[in-house]
């Protein structure tokens, strides 16, 4: 989500129709939540992903894995749009989100963010804000003023990120205060607060002690079970343990996408096997 960011209120209406949760009945099918078709990007003249087509189910953690610069990080930002961010990049392809397509006319990018949240490498609790606002800063950019509802979304966020316990008696203090793996723990529950129905993580524990490391690792598998995740990680030991399915990407190109477990003991492609035997990487 971005701060101050203005929606128009046509597009709200009709980004916020094509982005509306589906029914519980429809989460529990196994249609894709995410269809990538043919996705090429560039950032300027280089190219970073070459004609991704993949296909994302619902409540399953996904693990992205490759060497660095293999185009991880920039395949998670085509799935919320984060990479228009940065300058003179252009996409080709489509990317489908429950059958929408989320670059169509009057989609707004930030009301995707909002259903589409991201947990980022580093932890980014915002400095000048208590640890219970840092969670509940989305609810409010949003609209929602009800005390009672930002008191119990609060809880409730923190608990799903296994941070209540911990901070109850502490929601006044900097969320800056924390440490390195309760931060990043602070900025999952500030991403869960407002509902999305997706969450993508990029290297969350990559700059994490192992105590925090783990931590981490087992609020992923507890949050699969409400929630779609994708991962992006360098660490294929960290892949094998909490993902469901796993992508690897080699330069720009998605080589090989099948269930971790077969990935990893049977790769189908000589490229994949050369990678995670630690031929090269």
């Amino acid at each position: 989500m971005m701060e101050g960011s203005v929606i128009p209120e046509t597009a709200m209406r009709s980004s916020e129709q094509i982005l509306e949760k589906p029914e519980s009945a429809i989460v529990e099918t196994e249609k894709p939540v995410f269809e990538v078709k043919d996705v090429s990007l560039w950032y300027g003249d280089k190219q970073a992903i070459k004609n991704v087509t993949i296909d994302l189910l619902p409540k399953a953690v996904t693990a992205i894995i490759g060497p660095s610069g293999c185009g991880k990080s920039t395949f998670l930002r085509c799935l919320n749009r984060m990479h228009e961010l940065i300058p003179r990049t252009r996409m080709t392809g489509q990317v489908l989100f429950r059958g929408q397509d989320l670059y169509g006319a009057g989609i707004d990018p930030t009301v995707i963010r909002r259903r589409v949240g991201m947990i980022f490498q580093k932890s980014n609790p915002f400095p000048t804000m208590s640890i219970a606002d840092n969670v509940i800063v989305g609810l409010k950019l949003n609209g929602v003023r009800n005390r009672r509802v930002l008191n119990e979304r609060l809880e409730k966020s923190l608990r799903m990120a296994a941070l209540w316990d911990e901070v109850k008696n502490d929601l006044d203090k900097p969320g800056v205060s924390l440490s390195g793996g309760q931060q990043q723990r602070l900025c999952i529950a500030r991403a869960i607060a407002v509902e999305p129905e997706v969450v993508l993580m990029d290297e969350p524990a990559s700059a994490l002690d192992p105590i925090a490391t783990m931590k981490i690792e087992e609020l992923i598998r507890q949050l699969s079970s409400d929630y779609t995740i994708v991962i992006v990680t360098h660490n294929m030991q960290q892949a094998s343990r909490v993902s469901d399915v796993t992508a690897f990407f080699y330069m720009g190109q998605l080589i090989e996408f099948d269930e971790t477990r077969r990935l990893f003991t049977n790769p189908k492609e000589k490229q994949t096997e050369d990678y995670i035997t630690g031929r090269f990487g």
